[in-house]
């Protein structure tokens, strides 16, 4: 997925170690609005080389791997062999995966990348950040109730992921319409070989608008949060979301004042204002509060 967003989240003072980031590039996002992109496709013969010049110079120690949107088998399987090789190196590296395959019922990436999704992708993955629609492609099951929910968070910690992050779902909100839900599960093996696993829910406010690059950098900055929270999914979750935020409301605001009164702002207008959200991204105001939902021992 290529991200500006996702890249220079990252560069946040608060996440200084080393993080490798895999994806595709585009000038423009596909869906960003725009009415024309250009940019060219990452193959995986193009990756492979990237990877093999990264070997030479013996810079393959790395803490964190981040990867979203592909469209390709080949280059999959590639990112697949890569997180592999750089596991073995660094057995500590965590791996965050967004898999980018569809939103609303539809898929934007050929069907045929799911099995590698189900098969070899996500049993790699630390940490995962499906919306409702990936999280059922994935399980095979629908989410209906909160319930149901919890139950597909259990199906994908089967297939490997630590922790698990529903970004977004149908289901409805306690607090009205205008809010989303999201859901988050994280095991934690203790000394003694048992499981901790803490679930939790939290109600978004939503913003009328489009937006590109908010899934970049929601992975990101989960990723830099349970860095610094690796055991407290609650603490990291109400700070991604925080920041995520005081991002889109400050780009709402830029964008309606340059649209001018009765306008509808442009692509152009509503891009992230990342930058001048620096100081909300190293320090955020908790404005989202996450519910526990349960904490068990396994």
């Amino acid at each position: 997925m290529c991200s500006y967003f996702a890249v220079s989240s990252l560069l946040s003072p608060r996440c200084r170690r080393r993080t490798l980031w895999l994806g595709v590039k585009f000038g423009l996002h596909v869906n960003s609005g725009y009415a024309h992109w250009k940019g060219q496709v990452l193959t995986a013969e193009e990756l492979n080389e990237l990877y093999e010049g990264i070997k030479l110079n013996k810079v393959t120690h790395y803490d964190y791997i981040l990867t979203g949107y592909s469209r390709d088998t080949s280059f999959l399987e590639m990112v697949v062999d890569i997180i592999q090789e750089l596991k073995k190196a660094n057995p500590s590296l965590v791996y965050v995966c967004d898999p980018v395959m569809g939103d609303h019922g539809a898929m934007y990436v050929p069907e045929k990348l799911l099995p590698v999704y189900k098969d070899k992708v996500v049993p790699l993955a630390d940490i995962l950040t499906p919306n409702q629609f990936e999280a059922e492609l994935l399980t095979g099951r629908k989410i209906k109730s909160e319930q149901d929910a919890i139950e597909v968070m259990d199906l994908l910690h089967k297939m490997g992921p630590e922790t698990v992050v529903l970004t977004s779902t149908d289901l409805t909100s306690k607090q009205g319409d205008q809010f989303l839900v999201a859901f988050g599960s994280q095991k934690i093996l203790k000394p003694d070989g048992t499981n901790t696993i803490q679930k939790i829910c939290m109600d978004i406010p939503k913003a009328d608008a489009v937006f590109v690059g908010t899934g970049d950098l929601f992975a990101a900055m989960l990723l830099a949060w349970t860095h610094h929270h690796p055991k407290d999914l609650k603490t990291a979750c109400e700070k991604t979301v925080s920041i995520m935020h005081h991002v889109i409301q400050r780009t709402i605001t830029y964008a309606n004042e340059m649209a001018g009164p009765g306008k509808r702002p442009s692509p152009a207008q509503l891009e992230l204002r990342m930058v001048q959200s620096k100081a909300d991204i190293e320090n955020p105001a908790i404005v989202v509060a996450a519910k526990v939902l349960q904490k068990s021992a396994q």
